[in-house]
């Protein structure tokens, strides 16, 4: 019986859809580990130094967190390269099990206790990431960095991106100078709307290099280096305003938020421009949907009640002044969200 149900789980998923999955999973492990190795270098250096959230740099001279740093790379390509064979409907979410290594971890190296309800978020975390893998769409067949094209200039996917855009840029000019300090949703309502075009980039760019690697040249095609420039002007603009909202507000409000609107938005624009739920049945995409939300469900109480363990109530404000912090890693603010974390310490 165990037999067969695994042979039909292979069955039901394309060896595409695997590689994406081992590639999510070890991003999720390496970044997620990175933030510890990276925190004890950040302490190791504070102890012989002036700390990182003084103004100090003397963490550049520490071997421990330049291990950290390249850990947190090695992920972040594992996790570009999921996009180029899995849907991001799937790799996407799985960035939430980041925070279970990192809580795991903190708790056996770092000795920050994590509370029971913690325990269960990272439970309702695993559960959700396994429903959506069980019921991901298969990756289309995809022969050319043209054929990605072709969907991104289809109509439906041109007035998201013009929504996007104009919605972008109405927050940029007219709701950040009045309400950027005050108003938390306004920068990541930005990070995150620009993030799901540079998801759908990134992805175009993974499929290009997966294509040249095994033997037919994308670079040759205009398309490849448009995707390219989608994804430099892209990542430049969630980076500096992502930072804007760490600044700003507290981290431990910041990154929860983040997480559901970014992940949902680029979910939004992987079905409209991939057609990933046209290949599905209504119960598959109601399942997925479900796994999406138990994921976020862990994902708050995770962050809600990370601070029980040292008897610390959870500030209700919104927002908060910027913490003195181990390049933005301090304790009392819990493990920050995979994709955050690593444009902060670009």
């Amino acid at each position: 019986m165990a037999t067969s149900s695994a042979s039909s789980w292979r069955e039901g998923m394309s060896s595409d859809n695997i590689k994406g999955l081992i590639l999510a999973l070890s991003s999720s492990f390496f970044i997620g580990a990175s933030f510890i190795v990276k925190k004890k270098g950040l302490k190791k250096a504070g102890a012989s130094g002036v700390r990182a959230g003084s103004g100090g740099y003397s963490y550049l001279y520490e071997p421990l967190w330049w291990v950290g740093m390249v850990t947190m790379i090695v992920g972040e390509i594992a996790n570009f390269a999921a996009y180029a064979f899995a849907p991001a409907i799937l790799v996407t979410p799985l960035g939430a099990l980041s925070i279970i290594i990192s809580a795991a971890l903190a708790h056996i190296i770092l000795r920050e206790r994590l509370h029971i309800f913690g325990i269960l978020g990272c439970a309702l975390c695993v559960v959700g990431s396994t429903t959506i893998v069980l019921h991901a769409p298969q990756e289309r067949e995809i022969e050319s960095v043209t054929e990605v094209w072709d969907l991104a200039m289809e109509p439906a996917f041109l007035f998201y991106a013009a929504l996007v855009i104009t919605a972008t840029f109405v927050l940029i000019f007219h709701f950040i100078p009045l309400y950027g300090q005050t108003h938390i949703m306004v920068y990541i309502g930005v990070c995150s709307l620009v993030g799901s075009l540079t998801v759908m980039s990134v992805k175009a760019l993974g499929i290009a290099i997966k294509l040249t690697l095994s033997g037919m040249n994308q670079l040759i095609f205009p398309q490849t280096w448009a995707f390219t420039l989608v994804v430099t002007v892209c990542v430049l603009t969630q980076m500096n305003y992502l930072n804007k909202a760490l600044d700003t507000f507290n981290t431990a409000v910041v990154s929860p938020i983040y997480y559901v609107m970014f992940t949902t938005f680029t979910i939004v624009a992987s079905v409209i421009m991939f057609k990933d739920w046209d290949r599905q049945s209504p119960t598959q995409v109601i399942t997925e949907i479900c796994g999406f939300v138990t994921i976020l469900s862990g994902t708050f109480l995770l962050h809600k009640t990370k601070d029980m363990a040292d008897g610390l109530q959870t500030s209700l404000s919104i927002r908060l002044p910027k913490h003195s912090e181990e390049d933005g890693f301090d304790g009392g603010e819990g493990i920050p969200l995979r994709r955050q974390e690593s444009m902060r310490s670009t």
